[in-house]
């Protein structure tokens, strides 16, 4: 299940802005985003 989660209109338009420096759909933005930051967490050592 996905969250419902509220996301600041600032960090939604940070996405908004990074998807259209990147030239991909907003969706693919977020998941993009959030598997970076996966990995960041996933491996904190390695930053």
């Amino acid at each position: 299940m996905r969250p419902n989660i509220d996301i600041s209109h600032t960090l939604n338009g940070r996405v908004k802005d990074y998807a259209e420096q990147q030239n991909v759909s907003l969706e693919e933005a977020y998941r993009e985003i959030i598997e970076a930051g996966l990995e960041v967490v996933d491996h904190p050592d390695e930053s």
